[in-house]
């Protein structure tokens, strides 16, 4: 068989591995989930299970916030529509993720205690930045579905580009919450620049 007929063989909807697509990356997706759960169970996340529980899904929900940012200029280099296929599925595990780290957070560390939470808010910019990237992501989950996207039209796309800025506040929210080793932080600072600089770039050709 010829070149050619592999790639548009490879391209067609049908190809069993486009088919096994979504449940292999919702696997993917879910183990870390299923992985800190048996971790917390069995009492093996160390002296301070609650900042482990914190700290592992605010990282969880950073890294399937880029790769689903990354998916777009992905297609454009792939020139093949399968990464759009599980963006959304990736982006809503943001969201999940942000959603345990925000609820660990306030109910587990700060115990539903508006005075810590205000006070924390007032003197610790990190948190305000965390904070913007939650309630940008909550519109963007709750219109998620192809029903919504159809309900709000044109709007629906203005609204959801505001996941670059939910992005970048999340990076900054890790960059000014690092302390020490900032190699991490600055490596998902850098892949967000390259996100942006890539888009930019398309746009402008």
């Amino acid at each position: 068989m010829s070149a050619t007929s592999n790639t548009v063989r490879f391209a067609l909807p049908g190809w069993p591995w486009q088919r096994l697509l979504k449940p292999a990356v919702f696997i993917m997706a879910l183990s870390p989930f299923i992985y800190l759960l048996h971790a917390l169970l069995t009492g093996q996340l160390g002296p301070n299970p609650i900042d482990t529980l914190t700290d592992q899904t605010g990282t969880l929900a950073i890294r399937m916030l880029l790769i689903s940012l990354a998916l777009t200029p992905l297609r454009w280099v792939v020139k093949n529509t399968w990464p759009i296929r599980v963006r959304r599925m990736l982006g809503l595990f943001a969201f999940f993720y942000a959603f345990l780290h925000v609820g660990i957070y306030f109910v587990l560390d700060q115990q539903l205690d508006l005075a810590v939470l205000w006070s924390d808010l007032s003197e610790r910019p990190f948190i305000v930045a965390g904070t913007v990237a939650f309630v940008i992501l909550v519109p963007l989950a709750m219109t998620s579905t192809n029903k919504m996207a159809r309900r709000l039209g044109k709007r629906w796309l203005s609204l959801h580009r505001g996941v670059y800025l939910a992005g970048t506040a999340a990076v900054v929210h890790y960059v000014w919450l690092a302390k020490g080793d900032l190699v991490e932080p600055f490596i998902y600072l850098a892949i967000l620049l390259l996100l942006f600089a890539y888009r930019f770039v398309r746009l402008a050709k």
